[in-house]
């Protein structure tokens, strides 16, 4: 028996509607496999926890989660709790805690119509972007000097180690190697003298461990437009924290939105538990109403199987999400349907059992 033990933080706004789905699938999987079990257990943790406690999470947080085989987050974020408050004290917390140092978003056209791209085909938008998950633009050091005078400056300092640069970089020419694929580096060494100008350097000496895999390398502004007018350029990506938090978005944008965009935050090692999530905010505007789109919930699911070493769920769940799309009555108001957040998960879990 395959018991695997998941961390469930749901979160804030929609993020409890769309967990909710997610964990409907996985106890389908279940359902149809004698060899494989879930053990769930809830953490109430978020921002009405912060504005009842102070905290975004229990402060022996990260011992509680680490014998955990996985976390599933749903979404953080209160319009009356600051945003680098939710961001930092919750899931970069996570993040950094337990060296989650690579991020997997996959940008691939599930249905056709998604995509508001003139002339693009599925075959046109399939690919993943590794991006570096736990330092760079988003190491949170820097300083505020001379704070509410003339000469007040800020510094947002970007780290790039050696060892947290490599790794990420090696990963992925690892990956291309796995999936005969080429493999792009996207940086800005033009105007960033010394992190990207490191970067480079790193991804050329890379690179000879791996003679077998073909490469390209394009500026950021560069590779923004060709992710618009040439996707088809993409097969596996590999950028620093900030190209790859802004770039996956836009790679979300010509998908079908964020709606349908999910993300992997993966300790390689599994020293620690890795983390999957949809990408999408709360939304508390909507939550509530039964509006939340829960697919992107349920391709984490996917990534989640994929890591446990179930690739054949993962490919199927990964079918299942294109056979749904494919029943437009049956999916949420902004996918054009009327359905709803319970409506889609209880249908989804239905066209899954039909694979079986």
């Amino acid at each position: 028996m395959n018991k695997k033990k998941i961390a469930l933080i749901p979160g804030d706004g929609i993020g409890q509607e769309v967990i909710k789905q997610g964990v409907k699938v996985l106890k389908t999987v279940e359902s149809l496999d004698e060899n494989i079990e879930f053990e769930f257990t809830d953490f109430p943790w978020g921002c009405e926890y912060y504005l009842e406690t102070g905290k975004m999470m229990a402060e022996d947080g990260l011992d509680q989660l680490s014998s955990f085989d996985s976390i599933y987050l749903g979404a953080v974020g209160y319009p009356t709790v600051p945003d680098h408050i939710s961001l930092w004290d919750l899931l970069l917390k996570i993040r950094k805690g337990f060296d989650q140092y690579v991020n997997l978003r996959p940008v691939k056209l599930l249905h056709p119509g998604l995509t508001p791209l003139k002339g693009k085909s599925r075959e046109d938008i399939d690919f993943l972007v590794i991006r570096e998950n736990s330092e760079g633009e988003y190491s949170g050091k820097g300083d505020w000097l001379f704070e509410g005078n003339p000469e007040e400056v800020v510094l947002q300092t970007g780290v790039f180690s050696r060892k947290g640069t490599e790794r990420i970089i090696r990963y992925a020419f690892e990956e291309a190697r796995r999936q005969k694929k080429k493999l792009t580096s996207i940086s800005k060494a033009n105007a960033l003298n010394y992190s990207m100008v490191f970067w480079d350097q790193v991804f050329n000496e890379v690179a000879t461990d791996y003679p077998e895999v073909e490469t390209e390398s394009y500026l950021v502004d560069a590779a923004s437009m060709f992710f618009v007018r040439e996707p088809e350029r993409f097969e596996i990506v590999v950028t620093s924290n900030l190209f790859g938090d802004i770039l996956t978005d836009l790679g979300a944008a010509i998908t079908g939105g964020l709606g349908v965009a999910t993300g992997a935050n993966i300790n390689p090692e599994k020293k620690y538990p890795s983390m999957f999530e949809p990408v999408h905010g709360s939304a508390p505007d909507i939550a509530g109403k039964g509006l939340a789109n829960p697919l992107a919930a349920i391709w984490s699911v996917a990534q989640m199987m994929d890591f446990f070493g179930e690739k054949q769920w993962s490919d199927k769940i990964e079918k299942t999400l294109e056979d749904v799309l494919v029943h437009e009555s049956e999916l949420t108001p902004d996918m054009g349907g009327k359905s709803t957040t319970d409506g889609l998960g209880d249908f989804f879990c239905l066209k899954l059992k039909e694979l079986k």
